[in-house]
Protein backbone atom coordinates (compact mmCIF):
# COMPACT_ATOMS: atom_id res chain seq x y z
CA UNK A 1 0.00 0.00 0.00
CA UNK A 2 1.28 3.15 -0.52
CA UNK A 3 2.66 5.62 2.29
CA UNK A 4 0.44 7.62 1.63
CA UNK A 5 -2.90 5.79 1.15
CA UNK A 6 -1.89 4.44 5.07
CA UNK A 7 -2.09 8.23 6.38
CA UNK A 8 -5.33 9.84 4.42
CA UNK A 9 -7.49 9.10 7.51
CA UNK A 10 -5.37 10.78 9.68
CA UNK A 11 -4.88 13.66 7.33
CA UNK A 12 -8.73 14.00 7.95
CA UNK A 13 -8.38 13.89 11.55
CA UNK A 14 -6.26 16.40 11.85
CA UNK A 15 -7.78 18.44 9.75
CA UNK A 16 -11.06 18.01 9.79
CA UNK A 17 -12.30 21.43 10.09
CA UNK A 18 -10.14 23.11 8.03
CA UNK A 19 -11.64 20.58 5.58
CA UNK A 20 -15.20 21.88 6.49
CA UNK A 21 -14.34 25.09 6.03
CA UNK A 22 -12.88 24.46 3.01
CA UNK A 23 -15.65 22.59 1.58
CA UNK A 24 -18.38 25.15 2.75
CA UNK A 25 -22.67 24.79 2.27
CA UNK A 26 -22.41 25.56 -2.01
CA UNK A 27 -23.82 22.69 -3.67
CA UNK A 28 -21.85 22.59 -7.31
CA UNK A 29 -23.20 19.23 -7.06
CA UNK A 30 -26.85 19.68 -7.37
CA UNK A 31 -27.58 18.34 -10.76
CA UNK A 32 -25.85 15.00 -10.18
CA UNK A 33 -27.66 14.59 -7.04
CA UNK A 34 -30.92 15.64 -8.83
CA UNK A 35 -30.31 12.29 -11.03
CA UNK A 36 -29.46 10.48 -8.07
CA UNK A 37 -32.62 11.36 -5.57
CA UNK A 38 -35.07 10.94 -9.17
CA UNK A 39 -33.54 7.78 -9.58
CA UNK A 40 -34.82 6.04 -6.01
CA UNK A 41 -37.22 3.90 -5.21
CA UNK A 42 -39.13 4.62 -2.40
CA UNK A 43 -38.63 4.47 0.79
CA UNK A 44 -35.94 7.72 -0.01
CA UNK A 45 -33.13 6.22 2.29
CA UNK A 46 -29.34 7.24 1.10
CA UNK A 47 -26.46 6.03 2.72
CA UNK A 48 -23.37 8.62 2.44
CA UNK A 49 -20.28 7.47 2.45
CA UNK A 50 -17.30 9.15 3.24
CA UNK A 51 -19.95 11.88 4.30
CA UNK A 52 -17.21 14.60 5.98
CA UNK A 53 -18.73 17.13 7.57
CA UNK A 54 -22.42 16.53 5.96
CA UNK A 55 -21.92 19.82 3.98
CA UNK A 56 -23.48 20.53 1.67
CA UNK A 57 -24.65 17.00 -0.23
CA UNK A 58 -26.12 15.54 3.67
CA UNK A 59 -27.85 18.78 4.22
CA UNK A 60 -29.21 18.56 0.79
CA UNK A 61 -30.11 15.11 0.40
CA UNK A 62 -32.16 16.00 4.30
CA UNK A 63 -34.38 18.72 3.28
CA UNK A 64 -35.14 16.89 0.18
CA UNK A 65 -36.79 14.61 2.41
CA UNK A 66 -34.22 11.82 2.17
CA UNK A 67 -33.32 9.41 5.26
CA UNK A 68 -29.39 9.78 5.65
CA UNK A 69 -26.74 7.71 6.74
CA UNK A 70 -23.54 9.14 6.82
CA UNK A 71 -20.48 7.56 7.76
CA UNK A 72 -16.94 8.61 7.65
CA UNK A 73 -13.71 7.79 9.15
CA UNK A 74 -13.35 10.86 10.81
CA UNK A 75 -14.79 10.83 14.33
CA UNK A 76 -13.80 15.11 13.87
CA UNK A 77 -16.01 15.81 10.64
CA UNK A 78 -19.08 12.84 11.71
CA UNK A 79 -19.06 15.50 15.23
CA UNK A 80 -19.40 18.44 13.04
CA UNK A 81 -22.14 16.39 11.12
CA UNK A 82 -24.02 15.81 13.81
CA UNK A 83 -23.77 19.37 15.04
CA UNK A 84 -24.87 20.87 12.24
CA UNK A 85 -26.91 18.32 10.60
CA UNK A 86 -28.89 16.55 13.43
CA UNK A 87 -32.24 15.32 11.22
CA UNK A 88 -29.75 12.30 9.81
CA UNK A 89 -27.28 9.34 11.70
CA UNK A 90 -24.06 10.33 11.12
CA UNK A 91 -21.57 7.57 12.13
CA UNK A 92 -18.12 6.97 12.60
CA UNK A 93 -17.18 3.64 10.82
CA UNK A 94 -14.41 2.73 8.31
CA UNK A 95 -15.68 1.95 4.19
CA UNK A 96 -13.50 -0.47 3.81
CA UNK A 97 -15.50 -4.05 4.59
CA UNK A 98 -18.54 -1.61 6.03
CA UNK A 99 -20.84 -4.16 7.14
CA UNK A 100 -24.31 -2.36 8.62
CA UNK A 101 -27.86 -4.09 9.26
CA UNK A 102 -29.45 -1.64 6.93
CA UNK A 103 -30.33 -1.57 2.66
CA UNK A 104 -30.44 1.43 0.93
CA UNK A 105 -32.25 2.83 -1.39
CA UNK A 106 -29.25 5.11 -2.32
CA UNK A 107 -25.68 4.29 -2.33
CA UNK A 108 -23.46 7.65 -2.68
CA UNK A 109 -19.40 7.84 -2.39
CA UNK A 110 -18.87 11.18 -3.81
CA UNK A 111 -15.26 12.03 -3.94
CA UNK A 112 -14.42 9.55 -1.46
CA UNK A 113 -13.85 6.29 -2.55
CA UNK A 114 -10.62 7.72 -4.15
CA UNK A 115 -8.47 7.98 -1.75
CA UNK A 116 -8.60 3.95 -1.43
CA UNK A 117 -6.04 2.14 -3.37
CA UNK A 118 -7.18 0.04 -5.96
CA UNK A 119 -7.19 -3.21 -3.87
CA UNK A 120 -9.31 -1.65 -1.42
CA UNK A 121 -11.76 0.16 -4.31
CA UNK A 122 -12.38 -3.35 -5.85
CA UNK A 123 -13.36 -4.67 -2.00
CA UNK A 124 -15.40 -2.08 -1.86
CA UNK A 125 -17.96 -3.20 -4.62
CA UNK A 126 -19.35 -6.35 -1.99
CA UNK A 127 -20.38 -3.24 0.64
CA UNK A 128 -22.38 -1.79 -2.25
CA UNK A 129 -24.08 -4.93 -3.26
CA UNK A 130 -24.94 -5.66 0.39
CA UNK A 131 -26.57 -2.67 1.26
CA UNK A 132 -28.19 -2.26 -1.90
CA UNK A 133 -32.26 -2.51 -1.81
CA UNK A 134 -33.92 -3.53 -4.86
CA UNK A 135 -33.57 -1.28 -7.56
CA UNK A 136 -31.14 0.81 -5.86
CA UNK A 137 -29.13 3.70 -7.20
CA UNK A 138 -25.56 4.08 -6.11
CA UNK A 139 -23.53 6.99 -7.59
CA UNK A 140 -19.49 7.52 -7.32
CA UNK A 141 -16.80 9.58 -8.83
CA UNK A 142 -13.49 8.17 -10.17
CA UNK A 143 -10.60 9.13 -11.99
CA UNK A 144 -10.62 9.03 -16.00
CA UNK A 145 -7.74 6.72 -16.02
CA UNK A 146 -5.71 3.60 -14.13
CA UNK A 147 -2.72 5.10 -12.00
CA UNK A 148 -2.59 6.50 -8.72
CA UNK A 149 -1.91 10.45 -7.96
CA UNK A 150 -0.34 12.59 -5.13
CA UNK A 151 -2.31 15.65 -3.97
CA UNK A 152 -1.95 18.60 -1.40
CA UNK A 153 -3.73 19.40 1.32
CA UNK A 154 -2.58 21.66 4.26
CA UNK A 155 0.92 20.85 3.61
CA UNK A 156 0.35 17.26 3.44
CA UNK A 157 0.63 14.46 0.74
CA UNK A 158 -3.61 13.77 -0.44
CA UNK A 159 -3.84 10.32 -1.62
CA UNK A 160 -6.21 9.35 -5.08
CA UNK A 161 -6.48 6.51 -7.26
CA UNK A 162 -8.29 5.36 -10.04
CA UNK A 163 -8.94 2.37 -11.55
CA UNK A 164 -9.36 1.84 -15.71
CA UNK A 165 -13.04 2.41 -16.72
CA UNK A 166 -13.46 -1.27 -17.86
CA UNK A 167 -12.83 -2.78 -14.64
CA UNK A 168 -15.20 -0.61 -12.68
CA UNK A 169 -17.73 -1.50 -15.24
CA UNK A 170 -16.85 -5.10 -14.68
CA UNK A 171 -16.90 -5.06 -11.15
CA UNK A 172 -20.41 -3.16 -10.93
CA UNK A 173 -21.79 -5.56 -13.01
CA UNK A 174 -20.28 -8.70 -11.52
CA UNK A 175 -22.46 -7.64 -8.22
CA UNK A 176 -25.35 -6.92 -9.56
CA UNK A 177 -25.16 -3.22 -11.38
CA UNK A 178 -25.91 -2.27 -14.08
CA UNK A 179 -24.65 1.24 -15.86
CA UNK A 180 -27.27 4.17 -16.55
CA UNK A 181 -24.42 6.70 -17.19
CA UNK A 182 -20.82 7.52 -16.89
CA UNK A 183 -20.16 11.20 -17.66
CA UNK A 184 -16.43 12.06 -17.80
CA UNK A 185 -14.66 15.50 -17.03
CA UNK A 186 -17.66 17.17 -15.29
CA UNK A 187 -17.54 20.68 -14.73
CA UNK A 188 -19.55 19.48 -10.82
CA UNK A 189 -17.82 17.14 -9.92
CA UNK A 190 -14.10 18.83 -10.08
CA UNK A 191 -13.30 17.27 -13.21
CA UNK A 192 -14.19 13.47 -12.02
CA UNK A 193 -15.72 10.71 -14.03
CA UNK A 194 -19.31 10.25 -12.49
CA UNK A 195 -20.95 6.60 -12.63
CA UNK A 196 -24.54 6.45 -11.92
CA UNK A 197 -25.95 2.56 -11.96
CA UNK A 198 -29.21 0.55 -10.58
CA UNK A 199 -28.94 -2.30 -8.68
CA UNK A 200 -30.65 -5.29 -9.78
CA UNK A 201 -32.60 -7.28 -7.72
CA UNK A 202 -31.66 -10.89 -8.98
CA UNK A 203 -28.72 -12.42 -11.14
CA UNK A 204 -31.33 -13.10 -14.17
CA UNK A 205 -31.69 -9.23 -14.61
CA UNK A 206 -28.39 -8.59 -14.67
CA UNK A 207 -27.00 -7.66 -18.53
CA UNK A 208 -25.39 -10.29 -20.33
CA UNK A 209 -22.53 -8.21 -21.62
CA UNK A 210 -19.81 -6.28 -20.05
CA UNK A 211 -19.25 -3.87 -22.50
CA UNK A 212 -18.99 -0.40 -21.05
CA UNK A 213 -21.96 2.14 -22.25
CA UNK A 214 -20.19 5.01 -24.49
CA UNK A 215 -18.60 7.82 -22.53
CA UNK A 216 -21.15 11.06 -22.50
CA UNK A 217 -18.64 13.86 -22.29
CA UNK A 218 -20.31 17.18 -20.19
Amino acid sequence: MSAQAKHIVGLYRRHAQAWADLRGTVLLERVWLEHFENRMPPPRSVLDIGCGSGDPIGRYLVNQGCAVTGIDSSPELIQIAQRNIPGACWTVSDMRGLELDAKFSGILAWNSMFHLTPDEQRRMFPVFERHACPAAVLMFTSGAYHGCAIGEFQGEALYHASLASDEYHLLLSRHGFEVIERFVQDDHSGQHVIWLARFLASATDRPASNRPPADHPI
